[in-house]
């Protein structure tokens, strides 16, 4: 009953589960129609039968089913298999009443709860063969339906709206702070809940056509492994031996965006790697913002770069971030014990 219990509560592991199956959908589609716009100009895409045209369909049509595909993971995870009809059909009324990532987001908890209660529910033996194929899927579809168009779907547009109208209406100066939010969050736990978070909220913007955040979000998840990797080859007796093996990876996995590269010089030293790395992440952030950088791909890293609008000025931002966050490793960091640095028998082969 205790592990029961803590399944159901655990929202973090649902939202996380339903977000790990739709970016892959949310990867292909967005580079495939920032693709569209490199080969065909921002309105080539109008031109039936063109390369830019054939690219935006294909990458619409993938984007088309990240709603859908959220809510149903989500309720999988609540429910397994049975939540997967009813959080698909939570996702799609979702988008049709205009409720977005949050719509998609209640509308998969609906799904996967009302499942997850519907199994318990004590029947006849003479309809138990019917509840797994008929009587759940049909019930749990009708009711998250019914609550999302009747109830709650319009109070979620209006704050997905909200949201969208903040965003536009920020002064420069609020521009620096949320730049400097978003890119910091990347660097905390580099791919963990506080990195995913602001992950989701940056392929949110994508959907309602804001392209600020997820170039600042994308620039303050490459700072890390990069900076890190630096540092190790300018100071390596800051470094164990199996640090500076990783540093010879590091960087690339920064350039591809995959922020994961600086968990094991975070977890080597917590207390001065994870507050350098957020300092600098939080800087390009804020500068990517400044600079009104726009990213239409939701992965990619520097090679996506040609589908940046104000690509110099990124980079710009990209290396501001990685010099401040070396400059800081290096100062604050503290040498290992010699005998440490110099064990090459932990470096892994």
């Amino acid at each position: 009953m205790e592990d029961e219990k803590k399944h159901l509560l655990d929202i973090k592991k649902h939202l996380l589960t339903g977000v790990s199956y739709m970016i892959p959908l949310v990867v292909a589609g967005g580079i495939l129609i920032a693709l569209s716009f490199l080969v065909g100009g921002y309105l080539g895409f109008q031109t039936e039968g063109t390369p830019a045209d054939y690219l935006m369909r294909i990458g619409g049509g993938a984007l088309s089913f990240i709603v859908p595909i959220l809510a149903g993971f989500i309720a999988y995870s609540i429910a397994d298999r049975a939540g997967i009809a009813p959080g698909l059909v939570a996702g799609y009324v979702a988008v049709q009443v205009n409720s977005g990532f949050l719509g998609g987001i209640v509308g998969g908890l609906l799904a996967g709860y009302c499942v997850f209660f519907l199994k318990k529910i004590k029947v006849p033996n003479l309809v138990k063969p019917l509840m797994g194929i008929l009587i759940i899927p049909l019930l749990s579809t009708l009711v998250v339906g019914l609550l999302l168009y009747l109830v709650l779907g319009s109070p979620i547009a209006a704050v997905m709206t909200a949201l969208q109208n903040w965003l536009t209406s920020m002064s420069a100066t609020n521009l620096v702070i949320f730049g400097a939010i978003l890119g910091a969050m990347q660097a905390f736990d580099m791919g963990g809940p506080v990195d995913k978070t602001a992950y989701t909220f940056g392929l949110a913007m994508l959907a309602q056509n804001q392209f600020t955040p997820m170039a600042a979000i994308m620039v303050g998840g490459m700072v890390p492994p990069i900076a890190l990797s630096i540092a190790a080859k300018l100071k390596p007796a800051k470094f164990s031996p199996s640090e500076r093996k990783h540093a010879d990876a590091a960087w690339i996995m920064g350039l591809s965006f995959i922020t994961e590269g600086a968990i094991p010089f975070a977890s080597a030293d917590p207390l001065h790697v994870i507050p350098s790395q957020m300092i600098g992440s939080a800087i390009a952030g804020a500068l990517s913002m400044v600079f009104g950088c726009a990213l239409r791909a939701p992965h990619g890293g520097i090679f996506v770069l040609p589908l940046v609008e104000k690509p110099v000025l990124y980079l710009v931002a990209l290396a501001a971030g990685i010099a401040v966050t070396t400059t800081l490793v290096v100062l604050f960091k503290k040498d290992l014990p010699k005998e440490e640095a110099e064990d090459t028998a932990v470096v892994a082969d």
